[in-house]
């Protein structure tokens, strides 16, 4: 491909290069900064979301990025735009989430401005990629660089685009599309080693993370060929859908069930995912007398978590692909009767019989939920005590529809998260899973919610403080992080939200209510949920800070 750009400014050239290099929608909060580039973008037909804080702008890029499948971009104003949107950028980095930030930059001159800052070394120390326009006559070539690494390498790039370089002239420039890069195919012998392991293994578990997210296909189908049982990481929920063979989620938010048939397992594939301290829970879901192999597509993830027996370094896809062409025979492996039976009884989490009072159980409120809310949907969750109940308890389409930022834990990215994965996907109805700590510091994106018109639901999880915290520091003084009931459901009505306070699944019928339509401004739930125990998963995740 060949793109043209004949343009006025540097600004302009930077958003007509990038709409004809075909990058997703953009987000964004527009200053003097960012202006120009803004509307370049726009006016090159770019898809535009206004936000009203630059940390939402960018979790909603990220969120779109990931729903999508695109390179999505955010544009920020210089100094403060870019540590507003600090948080959203490290989430997006930790992620590899191939987003590209535009971050207006203050001129080389210009020593003295109250927005200069060091935003290369800033960017870096999150884990970002800082790159640069850096003059007129670079320009394109800069532009087509920070690209090309965030959409092939999957990297969060900040593009630096300093003031005076914006406003000079642009040079007209035909710039050559971006290389693809082919898969990485993996060695033939770690092929054939993989293959023997898989031949001889009596109870195989597949375990697939991001880096799985294009291939379920190829893997569902070796494990058919191989009596394998399918799991996968939290970012990767959804990806084996209704697959009977399917365990879910491993790790902290795992069913028992899961748990055992993971622990119990001979050999442990785990395709694309990178074995963390949460998906193994802290490495208790690997029996020792497991086989543990690694597949990924860059050498540095292999065996950075923990060490494994077999690492393959590969495209995911690719390598089932080379496996399964020298896999011979059918077998039964994992996949008995017995296993087979109590998966149908028991592959769900289970809820307790509803105890109506003043507070609702949580897992009571989300397996009422999974079964009002329409099956094509798109869950995002954002962090707390609560967050297991909607990742273990709301079923999801396929791997599109769980969006999971969570590699940073921060809380407060919830609702951001839902609205750039509605807006990726208009035609699921979103669903931000928040508790009421992470709801009130992203609520500046309510009005947001509002003002896009976007049918989606928000349930927020309500102990009335920081549930994590007082749970965890059980016998310790919780003034700093109790703060009693809020009024939510107002809150939600004055930004123009359709609201409801639930208590008992009985208030639930509101949901119902806006199901039937017109779905034109969104739904918030405040649910009152019981505070007094912790969530199955806490004890297990605080050992990991």
């Amino acid at each position: 491909m060949i793109v043209g750009v004949n343009t006025d400014t540097v600004a302009e050239q930077v958003g007509s290069l990038l709409a004809g290099l075909g990058v997703g929608h953009a987000f964004g909060v527009v200053g003097s900064g960012n202006f120009h580039v803004t509307n370049a973008l726009r006016h090159a037909g770019v898809g535009w979301t206004a936000a009203r804080h630059e940390g939402g702008a960018v979790t909603m890029a990220d969120a779109f990025a990931r729903t999508s499948g695109e390179v999505a971009v955010a544009t920020l104003h210089q100094g403060c735009g870019l540590t507003n949107a600090l948080t959203g950028i490290t989430e997006a980095a930790k992620s590899r989430t191939p987003l590209l930030v535009l971050a207006a930059d203050t001129a080389s001159s210009a020593v003295r401005s109250n927005f200069r800052i060091d935003q290369d070394a800033l960017v870096r120390s999150v884990g970002a990629v800082a790159e640069r326009v850096h003059s007129p006559e670079s320009a394109a070539t800069d532009v087509l660089r920070a690209y090309t690494t965030c959409r092939n390498e999957r990297r969060t790039v900040v593009l630096n685009l300093p003031l005076d370089v914006q406003a000079r002239p642009a040079v007209p420039a035909t710039v050559p599309g971006p290389t693809t890069w082919s898969p990485v195919r993996p060695d033939p012998a770690a092929v054939a080693r993989l293959a023997e392991l898989l031949r001889s293994a009596e109870r195989p578990v597949f375990i697939a993370g991001r880096g799985a997210r294009a291939a379920g296909d190829e893997l569902a189908t070796l494990a058919d060929r191989c009596g394998a049982l399918l799991a996968t990481s939290a970012v990767a929920h959804g990806l084996f859908g209704t697959d009977p063979w399917s365990l879910g989620i491993a790790g902290g938010f795992a069913t028992p069930l899961a748990a055992e048939l993971i622990t119990d397992a001979d050999l442990v594939v785990a395709w694309g995912a990178s074995l963390t301290m949460w998906t193994t829970r802290h490495g208790a879901l690997l029996g020792e007398a497991a086989t543990v192999v690694q597949v990924d597509d860059t050498a540095s993830a292999l065996g950075a978590q923990r060490p494994v027996d077999l690492p393959v370094l590969g495209d995911v896809a690719a390598t089932a692909r080379d496996v399964l062409a020298v896999v011979a025979g059918q077998r039964v492996g994992y996949r008995t009767g017995t296993v087979a039976a109590r998966l149908r009884t028991d592959a769900r989490h289970g809820a307790p019989p509803e105890v109506v009072g003043e507070r609702i159980d949580p897992r009571v409120l989300s397996a009422a939920l999974d079964d009002l809310l329409p099956v094509e949907r798109t869950v995002a969750v954002d962090s707390g005590n609560f967050m297991g109940y909607p990742a273990g308890y709301l079923r999801v389409p396929d791997a599109a529809g769980f969006c999971f930022t969570q590699a940073f834990q921060s809380i407060g990215l919830g609702l951001a998260t839902a609205i750039g994965a509605a807006i990726a996907r208009p035609d699921r109805v979103a669903v931000a899973a928040c508790g009421d700590g992470g709801f009130l510091m992203g609520i500046s994106e309510l009005e947001t919610a509002v003002r896009l018109g976007l049918g989606m639901v928000i349930v927020v999880y309500d102990d009335g403080g920081y549930g994590a915290e007082f749970h965890h520091f059980a016998d310790d003084d919780h003034t700093c992080v109790r703060f009693g009931d809020t009024d939510l459901a107002a809150i939600a009505r004055g930004h123009g939200c359709v609201a409801a306070t639930v208590r008992s699944t009985a208030d639930l019928g509101a949901v119902t209510e806006w199901l039937a339509g017109p779905r034109d401004r969104p739904l918030l739930v405040d649910a009152k949920v019981v505070a007094d125990e912790p969530s199955w998963w806490l004890a297990e995740a605080f050992r990991g800070h």
